[in-house]
């Protein structure tokens, strides 16, 4: 069950009867004292003639007062997910088709997304599946792919942030490279940033709103992470960065719009794996990580839950509790349960 982090108190969406036929107001009569919507819809109106009207209805400017109407939300949904040609990822992606959604995908590689994409357009139907390139440390390319997704799908209901790097680097700080430590924050906290910044921008304009899922990792509970401290930074960033973000819409009361937290725990990917090469990694792998498929059976009904539910609150979605992780332990101390599952310990 998706545990609830934060509350955001909503208001009740005021009436509104048809806008009459006049002049665009300035964006200051959009959003007395909020820049930053003010900036938002300016940018709206660049990209599309149309657009003031748009942040017109959505503000409540013209209607009176108050938040933006919001449309209900309904499956089949729509869902962009950054990094998702492989690992969990790709997982969550083939379960969301499963679920009947339709999905965007996206990478580095142009050669893997055309791959993946294809053969799950084999499997699902062309009419489901689209997949671009996208490297989220480029702001150009996070709003390209707003772009594909507008184009192909019209609007995304589910943004889902996967992609991440450590840069296949396990080792002490000061041995770290600059290219790694370069790859690992450029990815893991800039592009995050970018994305969560273009999927907001997009999503208020939506009459169905958005959700935004920033996916967390090892040392975002503030616990160390030795041998991949950097990574471990980044991903304690990302609580904090969910956070203001949340506390951001709040204030500019953009509440058709959600931020997330989405915990998939360890999960055996090539990046996990490839640190296991001490014999605390290969106990805590064997213990504690689950396979792609198995965590995103779990993730995707949670998530889809959220919107089906017409909730507006924010979440934090776990999949390996304290409770669970504990009991594990405790089970292989007891026992010897997952003794060698994954990787043969010494």
């Amino acid at each position: 069950m998706a545990t609830v982090a934060a509350s955001l108190p909503l208001r009740a969406a005021a009436g509104a009867g048809p806008a009459p036929s006049r002049l665009p107001p300035s964006d200051a009569a959009f959003f007395p004292g909020r820049p930053w919507q003010r900036g938002l819809a300016a940018r709206a109106r660049t990209r599309d003639p149309a657009g003031w009207s748009r942040a017109e209805a959505l503000s409540g400017a013209g209607a009176g007062a108050g938040p933006p109407r919001r449309e209900p939300m309904a499956p089949p949904y729509n869902v962009l997910i950054t990094g998702s040609t492989k690992g969990i990822g790709y997982a969550l992606a083939r379960k969301f088709l499963k679920a009947g959604d339709n999905v965007v995908i996206c990478s580095r590689s142009a050669e893997r997304v055309e791959s993946v994409a294809n053969d799950l357009k084999k499997e699902f139907g062309e009419q489901h599946v689209w997949g671009t390139v996208c490297d989220v440390r480029e702001g150009k390319d996070v709003k390209a792919l707003v772009d594909f997704a507008r184009d192909k799908l019209e609007y995304i209901d589910i943004w889902i942030n996967n992609a991440g790097s450590n840069a296949y680097s396990y080792k002490p700080l000061v041995e770290t490279s600059d290219e790694a430590l370069i790859e690992v924050i450029t990815t893991n906290t800039l592009g995050l940033m970018l994305c969560c910044r273009e999927a907001i921008n997009m999503m208020w304009k939506q009459p169905r709103g958005g959700h935004v899922f920033n996916i967390d990792g090892a040392g975002s509970d503030g616990r160390p992470t030795p041998r991949f401290a950097a990574y471990g930074a980044t991903k304690r960033s990302v609580v904090h960065l969910t956070k203001s973000l949340q506390a951001e819409l709040q204030m500019n009361e953009m509440n058709n719009v959600v931020v997330h937290n989405l915990s998939p725990g360890m999960v055996t990917t090539d990046l996990l794996m490839s640190g296991a090469t001490t014999k605390q990694a290969k106990f805590f792998i064997n213990i504690l990580a689950e396979p792609p498929d198995v965590v995103a059976d779990y993730l995707v009904p949670n998530i889809r839950e959220i919107p089906t539910n017409q909730s507006m609150k924010p979440t934090y979605i776990r999949f390996l509790t304290g409770l669970k992780a504990y009991s594990r332990i405790f089970s292989r101390i007891a026992f010897g349960a997952r003794r060698n599952k994954y990787v043969a310990e010494d």
